[in-house]
């Protein structure tokens, strides 16, 4: 199904929400409207996407129906799915915002509103913001986490994205993904690039210093820590704060020299001095810590008015307010696979925000034209790679996708793909939250599997493990995905199984998640007995296997048609009514 452009402006609502002005923008009653015609507002607009994990063009992708928030985060942004999202955001259901927000209604809404994302549709909407706006008026960041996740970003290690946002224009980045290059290769990029890489969070280890590695400053920061920029007069500060456990979440052996964490103390010094002698007008903290660690951060450190957040792909259609002993911060989270454009246009006087208007703009690629030097740019860079990207492996008879708190089913194709593979019992697939939707009925191509697959430390492994060492992996997972401090979750969502089922209980405490896991055969995985155990993406040392792509790809080439057989998902308990858990199959 195809719709005009008049055809499909008549379904949409807009798409934002209007901070301290009156009344949510979802919520109104009147003539349907352009969501991308946002009325002018105040004397200074910052422009933010984070987590496009290098997707160069439109995508499909399928919001989560499971991000369970437990403790102090229950029933709050971001732990909120499907009818719950769009009730507490007072979005109308079977619009445009809520196929763009939420899960529901994925597949068929999909076909109607087409892809979203692509680096030249973006690239049209900020020009035209940078037009009504005024371009000196205007400031943009990029989150990060935006050097990986496709294979041309893979095979040009990132240098394609360098220049696509250089095109784009971006002022100021931080990072996550980025250091997953050699550190060597970090820094060429950064010199490539043209605006400023900022982090205030990483630092040259002392044994490095010691060696004489090089350093930004005399404190040791490993990069500049943050910029100021003056826009239509006012002196805003970006402040860098690079996701905090990079180290612990992906392999140290490409970045040894650099120590990372959240560091909050060293930040509100940081705010202090800025504050002091900067003078700004405007705070930002640039940050890929993952949207429940900048809640918390901005509830302790003061004098940050404004958090841009990523990490954790959760589109937030409006700010979060944290208020703290000097005041307010505003927190957002922009989404990921260029999927959006967060639009904060701040009205200040006398070096104070005074109010302020926020859109989260979902870019739907049928309905922006593709900016003409954008696209060239992209068709250029994809072309010696374009036979490979496109080769047909073989065709879906159902969504795949990867996005949740547990297994989606192109998790489940990666895992079934290991278990064939090396005829192992269980398999264990990282809960990485980048990767494509792929519809029912169209082809898989070998760009589908690299948008799932495409790391530096792609090799699989086969290991015999005791089903103590099994829990004791699924257990510490959980802990970093729902422990209740924030500054305890240390990476991406619960690991990904295949070939055996068990219970999680996410209220429980840490060592106690995990119970009754059992093996597709419907045998109990017992503590003492080992187990032929497959995975990949190890990060704490080279494992000897394949490619995880070519696994998979072989895999799909053997399947033709492909069929999820069986989706092993955990029976979660004790999480009734939780607003973050919808149309759950377990």
């Amino acid at each position: 199904m195809s719709i005009s452009r008049r055809e499909f402006l008549q379904l949409m609502s807009l798409a934002g929400a209007s901070g301290m002005l009156p009344g949510s923008v979802f919520a109104m009653n009147r003539r349907p409207q352009d969501i991308y015609e946002i009325p002018k507002f105040g004397n200074l607009t910052l422009m933010h996407f984070t987590d496009c994990h290098a997707q160069l063009n439109p995508i499909y992708f399928r919001e989560p129906n499971v991000n369970i928030g437990i403790g102090g985060s229950w029933g709050k942004p971001p732990h909120l799915v499907g009818k719950h999202f769009l009730k507490y955001f007072d979005i109308p259901a079977n619009s445009a915002s809520a196929h763009a927000f939420t899960y529901l209604n994925y597949a068929e809404a999909a076909q109607t509103y087409g892809k979203v994302g692509g680096f030249a549709h973006l690239a049209s909407l900020i020009k035209q913001i940078r037009a009504e706006r005024g371009e000196q008026n205007c400031l943009l960041l990029d989150g990060g986490d935006t050097w990986q996740g496709s294979a041309t970003s893979l095979w040009t290690q990132g240098m394609d994205m360098v220049g696509a946002c250089n095109l784009l224009g971006v002022d100021a980045m931080t990072g996550h993904w980025e250091f997953t290059y050699q550190d060597s290769q970090v820094l060429k990029n950064i010199k490539a690039f043209k605006g400023e890489f900022i982090a205030q969070n990483i630092n040259v280890t002392e044994d490095a210093l010691f060696n004489d590695a090089p350093s930004f400053d005399d404190e040791g920061h490993a990069f500049k820590p943050y910029t100021i920029k003056v826009v239509n007069g006012a002196k805003v500060a970006v402040i860098g704060q690079a996701f905090p456990y990079t180290p612990i979440a992906n392999p140290r052996r490409f970045i040894p020299d650099w120590s990372f964490g959240i560091k909050d103390s060293e930040m509100q010094t940081l705010v202090d001095g800025i504050r002091a002698t900067e003078k700004p007008d405007v705070v930002v903290m640039l940050s890929h810590n993952g949207m429940d660690v900048d809640l918390k951060m901005a509830s302790r450190v003061t004098g940050i008015d404004v958090i841009f957040g990523g990490h954790t792909h959760d589109a937030v259609p409006k700010p979060s307010i944290v208020r703290n002993k000097s005041g307010k911060t505003l927190v957002t989270n922009a989404g990921s696979n260029g999927k959006f454009l967060a639009v904060i246009d701040l009205e200040i006087k006398n070096k104070k925000i005074k109010a302020y208007q926020y859109r989260l703009l979902p870019i739907f690629s049928n309905l922006l034209a593709a900016d003409k030097d954008m696209q060239a740019y992209i068709d250029n860079v994809r072309k010696p790679y374009q036979d490979k990207l496109s080769e047909k492996l073989g065709t879906t008879d159902e969504l795949l996708y990867r996005r949740g708190n547990f297994n989606g089913t192109f998790d489940q194709l990666i895992c079934d793909a290991l278990r064939a593979e090396s005829d192992s019992q269980i398999s264990l697939s990282p809960g990485f939250r980048w990767g494509t939707t792929v519809l029912a009925g169209q082809p898989i191509t070998m760009e589908n599997v690299m948008d799932q697959t495409g790391t530096t430390y792609p090799e699989t492994y086969v290991r015999k493990m005791s089903g103590r060492d099994i829990k004791l992996i699924l257990e510490d997972v959980c802990d970093n995905l729902y422990n209740t401090d924030p500054y305890y979750q240390q990476g991406g969502d619960m690991v990904r199984v295949g070939g055996m089922d068990y219970v999680v209980d996410p209220t429980a405490k840490s060592g106690r998640r995990i119970s009754h896991m059992t093996l597709d055969n419907g045998q109990s995985v017992e503590a003492s007995k080992t187990y032929k155990v497959a995975g990949w993406a190890t990060v704490n040392s080279v494992a000897p296997g394949r490619p995880i792509w070519d696994v998979v790809a072989d895999y799909i080439r053997t399947q033709d048609r492909v069929r999820i057989k069986k989706l092993n998902t955990p029976k979660i308990i004790n999480v009734k009514g939780n607003p973050g858990l919808e149309d759950y199959p377990a």
